[in-house]
């Protein structure tokens, strides 16, 4: 589905789903399609486009902003974005897909990427697509050890809620140079998704968040 249009910019489907109607983002959509980067496809082929060579802020959210719409185009579909405004709610899209979870550690977890799951755009369809069958339960399930339970080294993920402030002081402090550097050590410590990790992408998404 979609693959020719898709893989040359590094892009998969991650999520695809009939939303009920509270979930829908106007409403004649019928099927919601989540796509995002194709594991370490996607950080090479970004790197040489003109959003990451001008020096201006931003530049991944303005390369999705150029490269998603002309594709929705061909496709009779409409784009929605995880950045600017309106808000839309990703985290309960991907929860309604039944190909995401809430892990133990509150971040999303996907069938095949793991904790390292990010979007760049959903696709809105009028039509209701036939769609493949999914997943019955969250992997995390039974994943022997629950890892990410225990990998952050700032002590951050709290049974209740995740603690950005304690994260943040700690990314400050020398000990935080591997998680900005190489990423998220509770993402990096799901046995899904191993093959998505990509120290490249994950500094820069860490700059980011560490902004």
């Amino acid at each position: 589905m979609f693959v020719e249009q898709l893989a040359p910019l590094g892009l998969v489907i991650l999520a695809a789903f009939h939303p009920e109607r509270h979930l829908r983002p106007d409403p004649t959509t019928r099927t919601l399609i989540l796509i995002g980067p194709d594991g370490q496809k996607f950080w090479p082929i970004i790197q040489e486009s003109p959003e990451f060579r001008d020096g201006k802020p931003n530049p991944l959210d303005r390369w999705t902003s150029r490269i998603v719409p002309p594709i929705a185009e061909t496709l009779n579909a409409r784009p929605y974005f995880p950045f600017g405004q309106p808000y839309q709610p990703f985290f309960k899209w991907a929860l309604a897909s039944r190909q995401a979870w809430q892990s133990p550690v509150h971040l999303l977890v996907h069938e095949s990427q793991g904790l390292l799951v990010s979007f760049r755009a959903a696709l809105a369809f009028d039509a209701k697509l036939e769609l493949p069958a999914k997943p019955a339960n969250s992997p995390c399930e039974t994943c022997i050890g629950q890892p990410c339970r225990t990998a952050c080294p700032a002590k951050a993920m709290l049974p209740d809620r995740y603690d950005t402030a304690t994260c943040h002081s700690f990314l400050n402090r020398e000990p935080g140079l591997d998680c900005m550097s190489q990423g998220c050590q509770v993402r990096r410590a799901c046995p899904i998704g191993q093959s998505e990790q990509d120290p490249a992408r994950a500094a820069f998404h860490m700059a980011a968040f560490h902004s």
